[in-house]
């Protein structure tokens, strides 16, 4: 089945740049036959010349973006984005929900809905659309929820997820703990899960891991790409008889977002290293989930610095109001291993019912995928999506920051001037508080 892909302002169209070149790059390695194939038919549709045209729509209020994604895919040469469709204006949102949401967003909703319409038909099955979003400025998330809206009203059964990059904690917009918690809100009431990188953590993968010194959001966009098409490329579930995965936003939603007041999802890859060191090094399974459960457990979101003193509570200590300092608590977890040796990969212990919420079996908790193609040149590779309380500070502090400047008015008239009231921030904070309320009581 095949998957939309929906690329909305500076970050999620450069995001789903980076993401479809590393899905095309790994899909045409050497001789792979039923993964290439699957991973072509999920991502790309073929012209008659042979070309693989992205099955994506690229949507932003300024052109220069959009301008530079086409010529950064064409040059790949492996494959290209469909001119026809893309939709770009000459003004921007000036870094203001309000006016993406309820300014450009209504007035160009037919000429953006068509796009997606037609792209979707274009699949033989359509899985459902992936919309690839900023929570910080004024298109990616304004008109990026607008657009999610008209999905989920054309597409009442189709799956969405969205992809969110939270922005930097010390601040890259004034106002973007406002868009972020309007944005956040409004999609947790649209969308069937939503997935989150956070920059500073991305930010830290690229210094410490990666070793690099002067860092871009290219850098950043390519950790992101990675993580993500590590997820959404072909793999065997444990019901898929041999034959990868048919849905794979099915799959991911029915494996992790089991309730709708927990539709957080967050995600972490091990190794992750730079590309000069990868021939020289060699890892093992044990080794590998070893880690990456420590990094579960412990939440943190990469393998430098991982908190070993963090353990399960034990069942005598489940019923107290919160856990272990420092224990993460899980509603889901979907493991997705790839490459050599990967059908001897032992993940019981990820089935530890002591990771996971009291109200639900770690049977139906944890979810693995397996693939013995490898992926973006790592021998192995292990990638956690996890629905659990990872996300949880961070958002208490956006919220909270949020908060503070609404009580203090400060910047509202910019939003009310576009159509968007304080009732309208007391819904989302309201709505907020009780998704932080939900995960901080998982025990």
């Amino acid at each position: 089945m095949s998957v939309v892909t929906v690329q909305l302002g500076q970050c999620g169209n450069q995001v789903g740049q980076e993401l479809f070149d590393v899905i095309s790059s790994d899909a045409q390695v050497g001789h792979r036959g039923g993964y290439s194939g699957a991973s072509c038919e999920r991502f790309f549709h073929q012209t008659t010349q042979g070309e693989l045209l992205a099955r994506a729509v690229l949507v932003d209020m300024e052109p220069k973006v959009i301008n530079q994604s086409l010529v950064r895919a064409g040059k790949s040469g492996r494959w290209r984005y469909d001119e026809a469709s893309c939709f770009s204006q000459k003004q921007g949102s000036g870094n203001n929900w309000a006016n993406g949401f309820c300014v450009h967003g209504p007035h160009h909703r037919d000429v953006v809905e068509e796009l997606m319409r037609r792209e979707a038909e274009r699949c033989d099955r359509l899985a459902g659309f992936i919309p690839v979003m900023s929570v910080a400025g004024g298109t990616g998330s304004g008109v990026g929820t607008y657009v999610t809206q008209c999905l989920r009203d054309i597409y009442p059964k189709s799956f969405i997820i969205n992809h969110l990059t939270w922005p930097y904690g010390t601040g890259e917009v004034i106002v973007q703990n406002y868009n972020s918690v309007l944005t956040l809100a409004h999609l947790y009431q649209l969308s069937d899960a939503v997935l989150v990188h956070e920059n500073d953590t991305v930010h830290r993968i690229c210094s410490q891991l990666l070793r690099i010194k002067h860092i871009s959001f290219g850098d950043i966009n390519k950790v992101i790409a990675h993580q993500l098409g590590s997820i959404l490329q072909p793999a065997l579930t444990a019901d898929s008889h041999g034959a990868y995965s048919r849905n794979p936003l099915g799959e991911l939603v029915s494996a992790l977002a089991c309730h709708p007041e927990y539709k957080l999802l967050s995600v972490s890859t091990i190794p992750q290293m730079p590309r000069s060191s990868i021939a020289y090094s060699t890892f093992i399974w044990p080794a590998l989930l070893k880690h990456l459960r420590q990094m579960l457990i412990s939440n943190a979101k990469m393998e430098e610095g991982i908190d070993w003193q963090v353990r399960p509570p034990a069942a005598s200590e489940r019923t107290r109001t919160l856990t272990g300092p420092g224990f993460n608590t899980s509603l889901a977890n979907l493991l997705v291993l790839r490459g050599k040796d990967v059908f001897s990969a032992e993940t019981g212990d990820f089935e530890d019912a002591a990771l996971y919420t009291s109200w639900l079996s770690s049977h139906d908790a944890f979810n693995v995928w397996k693939s013995s193609v490898p992926f973006n040149k790592y021998e192995k590779s292990a990638t956690l999506v996890s629905n659990s309380q990872a996300l949880l500070r961070s958002l208490d502090l956006m919220v909270g920051k949020a908060w503070n400047m609404f009580a203090s008015r400060a910047y509202i008239h910019q939003y009310v001037r576009f159509g968007i009231s304080e009732e309208d921030f007391l819904d989302s904070f309201t709505c907020l508080e009780q998704v932080i309320s939900s995960y901080a009581q998982l025990r």
